[in-house]
């Protein structure tokens, strides 16, 4: 019996001067790694409201900015634009307007952005055709989550024995477009 708790404090000393403290640092860590991720999605996110538009660099400098970390994204881009849509009675008459609109928003996500951003011909990076652009009133978010499983996860998932997901750093940012610059 004696030995047994020999064993037993052995483990708790071990867990107690080396796991936790490790833990500890790897938690805070993934907290750095948020903090970081989420400045540079709001700074990314704030650019675009403000000029109108997403540029290579922009892109670029933001996804760089992102691996700073040492972690993987999947980043998802939306803009949302507003169109106003006359009523008639009957199309092809115009003289038979209602005097109302109808609202739709049509929706654009990365398979339409990132072709415009990153196209398949030899425009140089500065071309204004490569650059995204945006119309004030409409809406520009993105959402970034890691991929990866980060070595704060591993280490609680190695301690409570468990598989957990593997999302650690989830970031959901937007807004209004409040400018267009050319």
């Amino acid at each position: 019996m004696n030995s047994i708790s020999k064993v037993f404090a052995i483990l708790i000393s071990v867990l107690l001067l080396y796991i936790f403290p490790i833990s500890a640092a790897f938690d805070h860590q993934d907290d750095v790694s948020e903090l970081v991720a989420l400045r540079a999605v709001t700074a990314f996110v704030d650019a675009v409201r403000d000029m109108g538009y997403i540029s290579p660099e922009m892109y670029n400098d933001f996804v760089q900015a992102l691996s700073a970390t040492g972690n993987t994204y999947d980043i998802q881009m939306e803009h949302g634009h507003k169109r106003y849509d006359p009523v008639y009675d009957d199309p092809s008459r115009p003289e038979t307007f209602r005097g109302e609109y109808a609202v739709h928003y049509e929706m654009f996500y990365n398979a339409q952005i990132l072709p415009v951003l990153f196209p398949d011909n030899a425009a140089g990076k500065d071309d204004p055709s490569r650059r995204y652009r945006l119309a004030v009133g409409d809406t520009f978010y993105v959402l970034v989550k890691n991929t990866n499983r980060t070595n704060g996860t591993i280490l609680h998932d190695f301690l409570n024995n468990a598989g957990s997901t593997h999302i650690k750093i989830f970031i959901p940012y937007g807004g209004m477009v409040r400018n267009e610059d050319d």
